[in-house]
């Protein structure tokens, strides 16, 4: 700097000129000053560039390079419930991981409590993004090397699809179609697609195998079967490898207690029947209320395949390893063995111990009889039976993560080891 020398022996009278009344500054000060400012501007374009050239802003990401021996599993979704559970399983196996989840219907805290245990560079990374915005999908793929996708990414109650039916076919079969192209312009080779017997509609005949005819009977299920058609149509002349699971009820958490299910609380009247059964169970409800007691079934109620949650990512992840360019899998995942709500009823309380009050009421639109899975294909192919089969512990094991987590993902009593 100019003047750090210089040894002041005079006494400066002169600071500053007055004039009318009025101080103006002395004009060898200004210039001194203006001098400082304008090397502090190059000292600090100086570092920038000396920064931008370093390793640390030059290395690229871990996610935006294949690696050998590292397969990158883009997860949409992974932020709700099934779509979490996979991406823990994923980790654990020593895959690379991204989730995409605009939240809607997932929790951030979910997203957390991955990160927490999975802390490493180059595990885990989470992007805020709605697959509706075409823009912002491509842009994700365009930096990002994935290996595959997995594709839970939905809305998925049947009551709210017969009430908002166009909310499902954007969101399921438009957004399929989005992360389809995507996935076609990138060269990404592996597509696993979450779908649901919802598909299969109502059939004349029980159990439900692969061949059964698709007739959907409402637009949850509708959505679905046209997300599957795109995908079926764009592997005719693809070499992708495509995994379409189609499975039942979901039910369970985290046999280790780090995840589960908690959906927000404005579409409980849409959830699943566990979800209903737990808020019953906790007093946030005043009862269950079970839809319908005249179907032709064995007591009335509607009989369905629940699949532990512990099981159906265990399919996904081995539909992943099974996968192979240009080959289509079909597969059903489910128990093989159909369960009336009323014994579901009946598990439920013995799981959480409380006398859950039970209300009757009429059918819900939409809704079908029976259906209960064949599970011989995925069995023979993939080597894969469900494990997790006692209703009853299923929902134990749930309920113990409903009962520490009194808010959700939001507060909890035990912290998630």
């Amino acid at each position: 700097m100019l003047g750090l020398g210089r040894t002041r022996t005079q006494t400066r009278s002169n600071r500053s000129m007055s004039l009318g009344g009025m101080d103006y500054a002395d004009p060898k000060k200004k210039s001194n000053f203006m001098g400082k400012i304008l090397m502090a501007a190059v000292l600090t374009a100086l570092c920038i560039l000396m920064l931008k050239q370093s390793p640390i802003f030059s290395t690229p990401s871990a996610f935006s390079h294949h690696q050998p021996g590292v397969v990158h599993v883009l997860v949409t979704g992974g932020a709700g419930y099934i779509g979490s559970h996979a991406a823990l399983r994923l980790l654990k196996e020593n895959y690379r991981v991204t989730i995409v989840d605009n939240l809607s219907r997932g929790n951030i805290g979910a997203v957390r409590i991955l990160q927490e245990l999975f802390p490493e560079p180059g595990r885990l990374q989470f992007i805020y993004a709605d697959l509706g915005d075409a823009k912002a999908v491509h842009q994700i793929f365009s930096q990002n090397a994935f290996d595959a996708v997995m594709h839970f990414a939905a809305v998925a109650y049947v009551g709210e699809s017969t009430l908002d039916p166009l909310k499902y076919y954007h969101n399921i079969t438009s957004n399929t179609l989005t992360v389809l192209e995507a996935m076609s312009a990138y060269g990404v080779p592996t597509l696993i697609y979450s779908s649901t017997c919802a598909t299969y509609g109502e059939p004349e005949k029980m159990p439900i195998t692969e061949e059964t005819p698709q007739l959907p009977i409402n637009p949850y299920g509708k959505a679905k079967k046209m997300a599957e058609d795109i995908i079926l149509d764009f592997h005719k002349n693809s070499n992708m490898a495509v995994m379409i699971l189609r499975y039942f009820n979901v039910i369970g958490s985290d046999p280790e207690g780090r995840l589960g299910e908690a959906p927000r609380p404005e579409l409980r009247e849409h959830g699943r029947i566990s979800g209903a059964c737990y808020d019953a169970a906790r007093g946030i409800i005043p009862g269950l209320k079970v839809r319908g007691t005249d179907y032709k079934t064995t007591d009335g109620t509607c009989i369905r395949d629940y699949i532990d949650v512990t099981d159906l990512v265990d399919a996904h992840v081995k539909a992943l390893e099974k996968a192979r360019p240009g080959k289509m899998g079909i597969y059903n995942v489910g128990t093989g063995r159909g369960r009336s709500v009323k014994e579901f009823v009946e598990a439920c309380k013995a799981a959480t111990g409380v006398p859950i009050k039970v209300d009757f009421l009429p059918r819900r639109p939409g809704d079908y009889a029976e259906v209960f899975s064949d599970p011989t294909k995925i069995r023979l192919e993939l080597n894969w039976t469900a494990k997790h089969t006692d209703l009853q512990e299923s929902l134990k094991v749930a309920w113990r993560w409903q009962k520490s987590h009194l808010n959700g993902y939001s507060s909890s009593l035990v912290k998630s080891s």
